[in-house]
């Protein structure tokens, strides 16, 4: 939290110092346009030289201030964003808010795991881990925590994130070009539809009148500003005429252009920015070599070619000024050429837009890893391996608090699978969705919540926490045995990592009973890795039966001073203490 403390102190001294500078050309800006003003006047009544060429120095000394303001108002909004990344992160830290986006719409209550170990919704995983700001980087990242990438894609991860984990000034000075984009799913979508409609290039005809009638009008005018006489006067009228209705023609298309290019402008030079934050930058990591090195297409820089995208967006808003849009036309069919560098640029680069926009995804994702990795400088990367082992030392959920978590080591070697028991609250629930969580974490190359860990990636399977679902007209109890038989299709394929957390709930005690009896008996037949939490003892007596796949764990409750205390340390064996009875007597229940 020192760091962010500190970074923060920077940025803010220094936008002190941008405001005073700001100031100070404010002043000049209107000292010079007064001057300027002030020459003119003077120059119309005595009609002396002199203030001629005060008033043009003024405007020139005006119009480069002007451009010096800019430049460091920019930089002062860059600051400032990086202050309120600094800000939300100290906040995140010291337990007072999320301020991050929680991905609920990314929610799938059908995807494997996603729904029941709270992947995205408030609190949730992605919540947790998301330091995106651009809708590519927020898809990507939802993506990451959705699927599971072979081994050597998590190392090539796993290193990339060591790199940018200490590259805090690089990331937050990423991650503030990108917030200051505001972007949303609709800008990315209109910038992709844009870049691929519209771009048929304009006849030869236009192309050859488009250099050559604004040719004829510059002549005119030149010539007759040197011959001194009015005599081309209502030539260059009607040359003026002939060019503004010869860019008239192509004015539909134009603003066709221009309504897209007023959304996207100014996401479209964030993604610049950003980019170029890759391009100059040195990595060492593989896949941030790689990433960075996909940029390099064409003549041109991404950064360049999507700055010079921004700058024609900017042109094409002047047609929204008719007097603006008049004379320039009128003189130099100024947005046909306009028009014309757009189509080329769309014609050269609209392939490679969807990729780089692709590549800022993977960079947000990756940079969220890090700042992750970053805050958590106790948790580790876990090792892996291909002989479908699991090993966790001191594991616990990554979202829990430092100071209470507990944690657990826990093996699925020699057994393959644990029957889990335990009175309510004891911890089952949450050793689950540690577990779950966790291994997530591992297969996307992040940092888990352990002191080491060795894993063999595999595909996760759970069924923890089903809903009726109304919509489809189906009981919490049938969606759970549909939820069951996913599990089992999927174990027919490969072999996963499968979490079960009282199953069967929606039946009598008998019928529950044999039937997880029944499920873990055919689970155990696919090789499947994992556990099973249970209230139900008898189901504990499998493990006397396959003692090489099953082994009991469990979580005990200790009745002190006629109080439950629970420890949440697993041991191994059947739990024994009965809360619930306790509980209730002490309530007055019973």
């Amino acid at each position: 939290m020192d760091q962010y403390t500190a970074l923060r102190t920077i940025q803010q001294t220094a936008i002190k110092k941008l405001k005073q500078e700001l100031n100070i050309l404010s002043f000049l800006r209107l000292f010079t346009l007064g001057t300027a003003l002030f020459s003119g006047y003077y120059l119309y009544v005595t009609g002396n030289q002199t203030y001629l060429y005060i008033g043009l120095v003024a405007i020139v000394v005006f119009l480069v201030l002007l451009r010096f303001y800019d430049k460091k108002a920019i930089i002062k909004k860059h600051k400032e964003a990086i202050v309120a990344i600094n800000t939300d992160e100290l906040a995140f830290l010291n337990g007072e808010k999320i301020p991050f986006d929680d991905g609920i719409e990314c929610t799938d209550v059908h995807h494997e795991y996603a729904y029941d170990l709270d992947i995205f919704g408030h609190k949730s995983l992605f919540q947790n881990l998301n330091r995106t700001y651009t809708y590519i980087g927020k898809k990507t990242l939802a993506a990451s925590l959705l699927k599971q990438l072979p081994n050597e894609n998590i190392v090539a991860n796993q290193e990339a994130v060591k790199e940018l984990a200490q590259k805090i000034e690089w990331r937050q000075d990423f991650m503030a070009n990108a917030k200051l984009g505001n972007d949303e799913a609709s800008f990315y979508a209109k910038l992709l539809a844009w870049s691929k409609d519209n771009n048929e290039e304009l006849p030869w005809l236009t192309t050859v009148l488009s250099f050559v009638l604004p040719l004829v009008f510059i002549s005119l005018f030149v010539t007759d500003y040197l011959v001194d006489t009015n005599d081309l006067s209502s030539y260059i009228f009607i040359s003026f005429l002939i060019n503004l209705g010869f860019a008239f023609k192509h004015v539909q298309r134009i603003k066709q252009e221009n309504e897209v290019s007023t959304a996207i402008d100014k996401i479209v030079k964030q993604y610049g920015l950003m980019i170029h934050d890759i391009e100059g930058t040195t990595f060492k990591a593989s896949k941030l070599v790689a990433l960075q090195s996909a940029l390099k297409t064409n003549s041109d820089k991404a950064s360049v070619a999507l700055q010079k995208l921004s700058k024609l967006f900017s042109i094409l808003d002047s047609v929204a000024n008719p007097l603006v849009t008049v004379l320039l036309n009128g003189m130099f069919l100024y947005h046909l050429h306009s028009l014309k560098a757009i189509i080329a640029w769309k014609n050269k680069n609209a392939k490679q837009l969807e990729y780089w926009l692709s590549i800022i995804g993977e960079f947000e994702m990756l940079n969220s890893l890090a700042n992750f990795s970053y805050n958590n400088p106790e948790f580790t990367f876990p090792t892996l391996n291909t002989k479908h082992e699991v090993r966790f030392e001191n594991l616990s959920h990554p979202l829990l608090n430092a100071k209470n978590r507990v944690a657990n080591t826990v093996t699925f070697q020699p057994q393959s699978f644990i029957i889990l028991t335990g009175s309510n609250m004891s911890g089952k629930s949450t050793f689950l969705r540690s577990l779950g969580v966790n291994m997530v974490l591992a297969g996307m190359g992040s940092v888990v919540c352990a002191t080491a860990a060795n894993i063999h990636p595999m595909p996760i399977l759970v069924s923890m926490r089903l809903s009726d679902s109304l919509s489809d007209s189906e009981s919490y109890f049938y969606a759970e045995i549909k939820r069951l038989k996913q599990i089992m299709d999927a174990l027919e394929n490969q072999r996963s990592f499968v979490l079960l957390d009282e199953i069967l709930r929606g039946t009598n005690s008998d019928d529950k009973r044999s039937g997880t009896v029944e499920v873990i008996k055919k689970m155990m037949t696919q090789k499947a890795i994992g556990a099973i939490a249970t209230h139900d003892i008898e189901v504990c007596l499998l493990a006397d039966e396959s003692p090489e796949a099953l082994i009991n764990k469990c979580f005990e409750v200790a009745i002190n001073n006629d109080d439950l205390h629970f420890d949440y340390t697993l041991r191994n064996g059947i739990c024994k203490n009965k809360s619930a009875t306790f509980l209730m007597k002490k309530i007055g229940v019973i």
